[in-house]
């Protein structure tokens, strides 16, 4: 991730970096702490897998706040409450349908850093995520697919 790239988040996404971040720099570092303390303690560090894998979670550890950090220095806020209901944009939550007679689906449209499609939040730079953004209502939209090319009516914006 590009250390000054804007992450878009909703306010509960920022939240939850937050929240990330401090169990990161508190628990997760003394967790890893205790587990060097012990593996030195073992004696010999030439052959211990225990300080091997110490020392990597502890580079892991360290790397994952590093990104949390930057995420949070170039976080956007989408505030969902002012965004232009007209089209799709990210913040949006949108509900397609398959056409023609494909389920209906809603989903909210966030930034790459807080997508999870399980939860329906999809982001603005995964196939469906991108094509939604500036359409309205009723338009016909193509996403390309493995199997081919998958048309979505957008129903509406909210």
């Amino acid at each position: 991730m590009s250390q000054n790239k804007e992450v878009l988040l909703t306010e509960e996404g920022l939240a939850k970096v937050k929240a990330e971040l401090e169990t990161f720099r508190t628990k997760k570092r003394q967790e890893v702490a205790q587990r060097l303390k012990e593996a030195i303690a073992q004696g010999d560090l030439s052959e211990n897998a225990e300080y091997d894998a110490a020392k990597e979670e502890q580079a892991f550890v360290e790397s994952r706040i590093v990104t949390l950090e930057n995420m949070i220095r170039n976080a956007k806020i989408i505030n969902q409450d002012t965004q232009n209901k007209n089209f799709v944009s990210v913040g949006a939550k949108v509900t397609i349908q398959e056409v023609p007679d494909g389920d209906q689906e809603t989903y909210t449209i966030v930034g790459s850093a807080e997508s999870d499609p399980m939860s329906g939040k999809i982001s603005n730079e995964s196939p469906i995520g991108s094509e939604l953004i500036g359409k309205r209502e009723g338009e016909i939209i193509k996403v390309p697919a493995p199997s081919g090319t998958i048309e979505f009516k957008i129903l509406s914006i909210h």
